[in-house]
């Protein structure tokens, strides 16, 4: 882009021009690794305002009053202050992450989560680990450190993994599935797997506790992985099947919890993946109305129609979006699943409820992992400040889905049944629905 602003001058058709502009404006280019470090998001240098910032205010300024406790410090205030409840508690104990050489499988690494913020906690740092998907600018990343009880927004230390081909170079969150020696390393040319409500069952949890009950579904969690007398690598997926009681694994006195709830680990599944795609949904939408931009500015036009390339831009990453938030390729549930902790209750309770009770919230755990398909993070600030020209885009298309309009092979799967339900609970919850929705309500 920066060769062709310094070169526009050039005496070219238009045709010519376009042609040279859409080269430039490639998938290449568009996925570059540092892309997300130039107009129009410039990451590094924007100010995220979210609710993790406002804290981080308040902390400056001593506006809070913290007691800290003797094993777990300040994660319990700092949990409560961000609205993020104990009972999310999950376990990961393979060094995968910023401070893996304390992580082992006698120590493991609790993460805690809500719709917006994940925080991660281990025995005996003085750092908390704080992530939030921001509406405008995706992941952002900090630290809180104990010591000074002041957080610290951080880049540099997490882009290598959060902003990398993993995240499809946009700054994301990650949940992996590996291979675990009995040191907590992953097994590094054993592979590893990027986890979301779409991964077989076989290929998640590896390097995580899990709690629960969940009949003949096999997982990847509470083994660990051995290299055999061939040199072949072999983890156990019976041997630790079905468990409700961690305690054998790690020193349960030093958490807020016991548990690394099965339910919450499915919830997480799904909830990671959503967010990246949201800021996919963001992204992509600015990039491609800023390129736009810059063929309108060499063209001298000043026309307010999006152009063919922009559209399908949009409705690309619109379409990856709508396919993921409507569970379309969801890996089934073999069976019932029970967690052991109250997560699921209270997970379920959650609202808006339409005037019939029904929520986006409530779980199914027999199946599937919610009873109504559809992604309850439609409701998170993240959705709903998406650019105008994505929200409409994915507006009208979700409305073409769920009254049957669209009969398409991708959304096959939906049953129009439950579409209508979906479609009635969204028009009594969400405010902001174009009109088209209520005339057919």
């Amino acid at each position: 882009l920066e060769f062709f602003q310094s070169n526009i001058t050039m005496k070219v058709g238009v045709a010519n021009l376009i042609g040279l502009i859409l080269g430039l404006l490639s998938p290449v280019v568009v996925q570059a690794e540092d892309r997300f470090e130039r107009m129009p998001i410039q990451y590094s240098q924007s100010k995220p305002n979210n609710v993790v910032t406002l804290l981080q205010a308040k902390l400056a300024n001593d506006e809070v009053e913290w007691v800290r406790e003797s094993c777990t410090g300040y994660l319990r205030p700092l949990l409560k202050a961000l609205g993020v409840g104990v009972e999310t508690q999950t376990l990961v104990f393979t060094k995968t992450s910023l401070q893996g050489r304390l992580i082992s499988p006698s120590r493991p690494r609790a993460l805690y989560f809500n719709d917006n913020v994940y925080v991660g906690y281990v025995p005996g740092s003085h750092l908390l680990e704080v992530s939030v998907a921001d509406p405008s600018m995706g992941a952002v990343f900090f630290t809180f450190d104990q010591n000074v009880r002041r957080l610290k927004r951080n880049v540099s230390d997490c882009m290598s993994c959060h902003g990398s081909s993993r995240t499809d170079y946009k700054p994301g969150h990650l949940l992996r599935s590996v291979y675990p020696a009995e040191d907590g390393h992953p097994i590094l040319r054993a592979g590893s797997h990027l986890t979301n409500h779409e991964s077989p069952y076989e290929k998640r949890w590896g390097g995580w506790y899990v709690s629960g009950r969940h009949g003949i579904m096999r997982h990847m969690g509470n083994a660990l992985a051995k290299i055999d007398d061939d040199d072949a690598i072999d983890l156990n997926r019976n041997s630790e099947a079905n468990t409700v009681d961690l305690g054998n694994y790690f020193n349960a006195a030093r958490y807020l919890s016991a548990h690394s709830d099965i339910v919450a680990m499915l919830v997480q599944d799904h909830q990671v993946h959503m967010h990246n795609l949201l800021a996919a949904a963001n992204y992509e939408t600015r990039y491609a109305l800023y390129d736009q931009q810059i063929i309108d500015n060499a063209l001298d036009s000043n026309s307010s129609r999006l152009r063919q390339s922009t559209r399908r831009r949009i409705a690309s990453a619109g379409e990856k979006f709508l396919r993921y938030m409507l569970f379309t390729e969801e890996a089934s549930l073999p069976n019932e699943v029970r967690g052991t902790t109250t997560f699921s209750e209270k997970f379920s309770r959650r609202g808006p409820h339409d005037r019939e009770g029904r929520s986006l919230y409530q779980l199914d755990l027999k199946t599937r992992l919610l009873k109504y398909p559809c992604s309850y993070l439609i409701y998170s600030e993240a959705f709903d400040q998406l650019p105008v020209q994505m929200k409409e885009y994915l507006y009208r298309r979700l409305w073409e889905i769920l009254s049957g309009q669209d009969q398409s092979d991708e959304y096959a799967r939906l049953k129009p049944s439950m579409n209508r339900t979906i479609l009635e609970i969204l028009i009594q919850t969400k405010d902001d629905l174009p009109e088209y929705w209520k005339l057919d309500g």
